[in-house]
């Protein structure tokens, strides 16, 4: 798990060494551990390292093969380095090293690109061929390591976040319409390749680049996940889903122990995360550590789920560490909250995992956490409605959308509005092959889109920021390539992940499996009060705000006046989620 950067032309300019570094001290929080450059001709690259597996020198980066002709900058985890290994070296390769970088090099060299095909874990790398001058850039299947990317007049700089592009400077910083109506619209969900500059854009998951020296590229997308009914799946009974369902998970937790350092779990003491501390315990781990957050109430709407979560901590006796933040913390944590994100994200929840993140990475360097239970086995309220939808869009939209176009163009600067862009994508998206019903449509879309830029990314930038590595086995490919076969019936009752808490009843206790669904709840966010409502107004009230003209200054008086009563359908402060915008832009633009 480390941060990646590079330049390469497509002309006789050599690369510029002064912004690869400027990428790479930028990323020094995603890897404390080293750091190194590599600079050839119109190539160079740079990378910073957080030591997780082969923690010898043998395995910094970048690295280069010399006798391959190879080099590579690498952010990620392959789980199952150890089998590939040892079938490189049963075709005759040898290794220096013990890690996973290089196996990534053995494997492009004696697949190909296609390699990324034999990979169980995340990642995102770039890659450069000596004698060729081509260079890749990968990204894993369900886009759980970033990878950024900004054009320049006679080349490309790449890295892991938008923050270190924007720093190396010459960028394009022009507001993308087509993102904004996103972030405001899909809930600050911005696909790929969009990102809120016009000069930035992100490569998509499961996407290989194939960059040429005079700048051609190829792009080639290598999975996806298909949701139509298989006819040998039709003789299978829920129990043998069940089966399945934890026979997959116990291998995908199972696979993510792969570390040289301890590995803990972040606890809320909901279903997914118990789970896997259950399987984990049921797999022989003792002196497991786990850890859970909680924040001060706001009227009745509870802070934290500590209950829940001690359950599980004295069921398995784990390690269990708790930690309560209260609400004057949370205030003077949002600046460097702010700052470590890659992309504008207005859930609550990013200040709980910067902060959960800031202790946890004093105790360990790696946890594995229960993100995209929800998205892969049906656990949002808005799937239910979608399995007898005569109208799928609208009625995705109409649950998860955080405003409608005619909100949109009272809420943005009229030079910026056009098209309803989120719609249109929501129904592009629908009307791909691949997921025949309405709400197979919405699990495909939120398990490969919405889940990469809202979750994933969320859960990846904060623990980063701490140099802590979090692993997410509820994405492992093969798991969710079992959860899309599965019939949605059996995904989406009994409250949502019926077949997941079914299959859960032999490990955890059922308390945690049957109680009422929970979130990450911050209330100090959600209902913006005192000191927070100041803030928020003094965000949006600075001169960078005014001028940068992207709100219509009616509109952001109207919510100032009414925070509490402008609330999304997912329960997001429209207000908050203004201010984080201009707050994030105010944050790296200077």
């Amino acid at each position: 798990m480390c941060g990646l950067s590079g330049e390469i032309t497509f002309s006789n300019r050599p690369a510029s060494t002064d912004a690869v570094q400027t990428m790479c001290d930028s990323l020094a929080r995603r890897g404390p551990d080293g750091s190194g450059l590599f600079i050839q001709g119109r190539m160079a690259f740079g990378h910073r390292r957080l030591k997780i597996i082969d923690l010898s020198e043998q395995a910094q980066q970048p690295m280069v093969d010399n006798e391959l002709g190879l080099g590579i900058v690498f952010n990620g985890a392959i789980y199952n380095y150890p089998e590939l290994r040892a079938e490189l070296q049963a075709k005759g390769y040898h290794f220096f090293s013990h890690g996973d970088t290089e196996v990534i090099l053995k494997a492009f060299h004696a697949w190909g690109e296609r390699c990324v095909e034999r990979f169980s874990g995340m990642f995102a790398f770039a890659l450069w061929e000596r004698d060729s001058g081509r260079v890749t850039l990968a990204r894993d299947r369900l886009g759980i390591k970033p990878l950024y990317y900004a054009e320049l007049a006679d080349g490309l700089r790449f890295a892991s976040s938008v923050p270190a592009l924007l720093r190396a400077g010459g960028v394009d910083t022009t507001i993308d319409p087509i993102a904004l109506h996103h972030y405001m619209t899909f809930h600050a969900v911005v696909p790929a390749p969009h990102t809120i500059f016009k000069g930035i854009r992100k490569l998509p998951p499961a996407t290989v680049m194939t960059i040429e020296p005079d700048g051609k590229r190829r792009l080639n997308t290598y999975w996806s996940v298909d949701f139509t009914p298989r006819s040998e799946d039709a003789k299978l009974s829920e129990r043998d889903w069940q089966d399945q369902v934890l026979s997959t998970l116990k291998r995908a937790v199972d696979r993510r122990l792969v570390a040289d350092v301890p590995v803990g779990v972040l606890l809320s003491g909901g279903l997914d995360s118990s789970l896997i501390v259950g399987l984990l315990a049921e797999a022989g781990q003792t002196g497991l550590m786990t850890f859970s957050i909680g924040f001060e109430a706001v009227d009745d709407e509870a802070g934290d789920e500590f209950s829940y979560s001690d359950l599980v901590a004295r069921r398995f006796g784990t390690d269990h560490r708790k930690i309560f933040v209260d609400r004057d913390r949370v205030l003077p944590a949002l600046d460097a909250c702010v700052a470590a994100m890659s992309e504008p994200m207005v859930s609550h929840d990013n200040i709980g995992f910067f902060l959960l993140s800031q202790e946890v990475a004093q105790h360990v360097r790696v946890v594995q956490s229960g993100q995209g239970a929800d998205e892969v086995f049906g656990g949002y309220h808005w799937y239910p409605p979608m399995l007898d939808s005569d109208d799928a869009v609208a009625d995705y939209a109409n649950a998860f959308f955080d405003r409608d176009q005619a909100d949109y163009r009272r809420a943005v600067n009229a030079n910026l509005v056009s098209e309803d862009y989120s719609r249109a994508f929501v129904a592009e998206h629908f009307g791909r092959s691949g997921a025949p019903r309405p709400v197979d449509k919405a699990l495909r879309l939120d398990t490969t889109v919405m889940l990469v830029d809202d979750p994933v990314k969320r859960v990846d930038n904060h623990t980063m920021a701490w140099g802590l590595e979090a692993r997410v086995p509820f994405l492992d490919h093969e798991l969710v390539e079992l959860a899309a076969r599965i019939p949605a019936e059996l995904k989406v009752g009994n409250g949502g992940k019926h077949i997941l808490k079914e299959a859960a009843r032999s490990v955890i206790p059922h308390e945690v499996i049957d109680r009422p669904k929970g979130y990450f709840p911050v209330p100090a966010l959600k209902y913006l009060r005192g000191a927070y409502l100041d803030r928020v107004r003094d965000i949006l009230d600075q001169p960078a705000a005014r001028n940068r003209g992207i709100f219509n200054r009616d509109y952001v008086e109207a919510l100032l006046q009414n925070p509490e009563g402008n609330i999304t359908a997912l329960g997001g402060s429209k207000l908050w989620q203004v201010a984080v915008l201009e707050y994030w832009l105010q944050t790296h633009l200077q």
